[in-house]
C-alpha cells in the first residue's frame, strides 16, 4: 500500500484502524492538518484528496490507497507561499491560526467544486455557472469553524484569491 502525500509516495499504516488525519499526524509529522472535534463538525482536519476536500478525521488513511494527499504543508512550492495563503496573510484571516489550515484547503477545494458546476443550497440557478459570490462563499465554507472570530476576513481573503471566479 502506498499514499501520496504532498508529491511523496509513502507506505500507508500498519493498522487499517488509523484515521487519516491520525496518519499524517503522527506517523508522518505534518502538524499542520489539525485534530479538532474528531467527528466532522469542524472542519480544522481538512485536506484535498485527489483536489477534492475532505474531513481527514472522518477516513481511515487505508481507503487511500494511491490516491493524492494534499496538506498544507503541500501547497507552497519553491517560489513561494499559495496565493490563498498570501491572502490570508494580507486580509487578517485568523487570530489563533487554528482553522487556518482546514481553512485554506476547504477554499481551495470550495473553488474546485464551483469550477465544476457544483451547486450549494444559495445557488441561484442550477443551470447557470456557479458565481462565487459572498453569500455562495459563505455557505460553501459553512462547515470550517472559526471560533475566534477571524470569519470576514477568511471571507474576504477567500475572495481575494479567487477574484476571477467571484462577482460581488
Amino acid at each position: 500500500m502506498s499514499i501520496f502525500v504532498n508529491g511523496t509516495a509513502v507506505a500507508g499504516p500498519g493498522d487499517p484502524r488509523v484515521s487519516l488525519l491520525d496518519f499524517l499526524r503522527e506517523h508522518l509529522d505534518l502538524s499542520g492538518t489539525k485534530k479538532g472535534c474528531n467527528q466532522g463538525a469542524c472542519g480544522a482536519c481538512t485536506v484535498l484528496v485527489d483536489g477534492t476536500r475532505i474531513l481527514s478525521c472522518l477516513a481511515l488513511a487505508v481507503q487511500y490507497d494511491g490516491r493524492e494527499i494534499t496538506t498544507i504543508e503541500g501547497l507552497s512550492d519553491t517560489t513561494g507561499l499559495h496565493p490563498l495563503q498570501t491572502a490570508f496573510i494580507e486580509h487578517d484571516g485568523f487570530q489563533c491560526g487554528y482553522c487556518t489550515p482546514g481553512q485554506i484547503c476547504s477554499a481551495i477545494g470550495m473553488a474546485a467544486e464551483a469550477k465544476r458546476g457544483v451547486p450549494s443550497h444559495v445557488t441561484v440557478d442550477l443551470a447557470a455557472d456557479v458565481t462565487l459570490t459572498r453569500a455562495e462563499v459563505q455557505e460553501r465554507m459553512s462547515g470550517n469553524l472559526c471560533r475566534c472570530g477571524a470569519h470576514n476576513g477568511i471571507i474576504e481573503a477567500i475572495q481575494d484569491a479567487f477574484a476571477t471566479e467571484m462577482v460581488a
